[in-house]
């Protein structure tokens, strides 16, 4: 039985070893990512998403002006996308799915330049089955986008040091200056390619295992390097100086680096703290197999680690999830790792990863919100709505001004919504995610017979918890009909009061 196990495993081995090295990691990414895809409703940074992709470039320009400079150009993307495929959730999400699944291939091919082919296939395949791959595989934001380009821009890296010509350099150079207009946090990599550059030229190409350089005694790899990065210095530059003024407003929920956020970070951005941790020892010993090889997977995940952490103690920017473009690079090192046992020991760690992540992987496909206990039902409460919708009624939301959308998430789910008594200008013509409210609420809110209040938490008492001069109008005016109470919301239905 035993030497039967064996020889079915020798002979997947031998058809695994018969493709090419990026395919299986890219299907499996792909198979795991489409799993669920639209199970989970848009959470609110999603919605933020939705509301900028469905804008024109003009409006999208005055956003990028006003709270988003850093993240414009991958809405512009999205806007262009949303044109010719619509913006269901699943349509929303399908450029993080094929983004996701391009970063696996490429970080077997990475891994099988760096390590050897065995090394390469199991970093891809073990970077699928993280739940972290998946979560950000299947969100509307730039995170799977900026994983991808980091993996393509660090392959293209070592292609253009092993052989050397403009064209590799300028490959690099476009995929470098891409990376920098997704997600400007993922520059930080740069860090790393810098350093490996710097080697590459001092020590000589036994320092990142590549062959030698047909000019060592005159290597211009560093100024090719240098020329290669101004054009995202050019690009990214600006997005950086206009990101910064916004950064009271874009960054005020987050809070300085502690030193016990570098240790939640493996389960941060692998959405999984057993999972993190196994990754963690796994590439460990990965780094010690790799020696002198494994200088750039390592400064690929440590310096954008250490250099985000030292900014986030001076300036609030320490976010786990801006990171996620280190984990390919973690995976190669675990790669390297099981490069070195039986390929049926390395699949076993596979998929024993695969296991531990399982509870993680069906909590996120529920909801994106963090903690996963706190979900938001929007659909749920714009459902409540549409049941009860007549002509002429109105919406209030409470509150307005919070990362929690409300207004976009009710808008989301309803093609004909209430009318949102309360605005005077809506947060397209704002330039703006949040719409600006009357204010004299009294006013606005003479003649509506009819209103359906939205508040955030679940509430007994709905109106008790506006607050300020919207909360003091609601309550002259209006009595609470009826109450629903959804996931993370709180619906009343108020009519007015008799003889206002």
């Amino acid at each position: 039985m035993g030497q039967l196990s064996e020889r079915s495993a020798g002979t997947a081995w031998a058809h695994l070893r018969r493709l090419p090295v990026w395919l299986p990691p890219a299907l499996l990414t792909l198979a795991v990512t489409v799993t669920g895809l639209g199970s989970a409703q848009l959470w609110r940074d999603e919605l933020a998403t939705w509301s900028a992709a469905t804008r024109s470039p003009g409006d999208l320009a005055r956003l990028a002006g006003t709270i988003d400079a850093a993240t414009g150009p991958y809405y512009l993307l999205m806007h262009g996308w949303t044109r010719v495929f619509g913006d269901s959730t699943i349509a929303l999400r399908v450029p993080a799915v094929l983004a996701m699944t391009v970063a696996a291939g490429l970080l077997a091919v990475l891994g099988a330049r760096l390590v050897d082919r065995r090394g390469g296939l199991f970093a891809g395949l073990l970077f699928a089955v993280l739940p972290g791959t998946s979560r950000y595989g299947q969100e509307a934001r730039p995170y799977a986008l900026a994983t991808m380009l980091a993996v393509l821009a660090t392959l293209l890296l070592v292609t253009a040091l092993r052989r050397p010509s403009w064209a590799r350099w300028a490959g690099y150079a476009a995929a470098v200056a891409a990376l920098g207009l997704i997600h400007l946090i993922a520059l930080t990599v740069l860090a790393a390619h810098a350093l490996v550059v710097l080697i590459a030229w001092w020590r000589g190409p036994a320092g990142i295992a590549t062959p030698a350089h047909p000019d060592a005694g005159r290597d211009r790899r560093v100024w090719r390097w240098l020329v290669a990065v101004l054009p995202v210095v050019l690009l990214a530059g600006p997005l950086l100086v206009k990101a910064r003024t916004q950064q009271s407003r874009q960054l005020n929920w987050v809070h300085l680096a502690r030193l016990d956020d570098l240790t939640a970070l493996p389960g941060g951005v692998t959405q999984s703290s057993v999972v993190g941790g196994l990754l963690v020892g796994v590439a460990a010993l990965g780094a010690a197999r790799l020696g002198r090889r494994a200088v750039l997977p390592v400064s690929a995940v440590l310096l954008p680690v250490l250099l985000l952490f030292a900014a986030g103690t001076v300036v609030p920017l320490w976010v786990p999830r801006y990171l996620v473009f280190v984990v390919p690079f973690a995976c190669l090192l675990a790669g390297a790792a099981l490069a070195a046992v039986t390929a049926p020991a390395a699949l076993v760690v596979v998929v024993l990863a695969g296991l531990l992540g399982l509870p993680d992987q069906a909590a996120l496909r529920r909801t994106h919100e963090w903690p996963r206990s706190a979900p938001v039902d929007y659909a749920g409460a714009a459902r409540v709505i549409a049941d009860g919708q007549r002509p002429g009624d109105a919406v209030v939301y409470s509150p307005r001004h919070s990362w929690l959308f409300l207004d976009l998430g009710i808008e989301y789910h309803l093609s004909d919504p209430p009318r949102d008594v309360l605005v005077t200008e809506d947060e397209v013509r704002r330039g703006d995610l949040w719409a600006a409210e009357c204010a004299q609420p009294a006013q606005c809110l003479a003649g509506t017979t009819r209103v359906w209040l939205v508040v955030s938490g679940r509430h007994a008492e709905p109106l008790a918890a506006v607050a300020g001069a919207k909360g003091d109008a609601l309550r002259t005016d209006f009595n609470v009909t009826q109450v629903w109470q959804r996931p993370g919301l709180t619906v009343a239905l108020l009519t007015g009061r008799p003889g206002r």
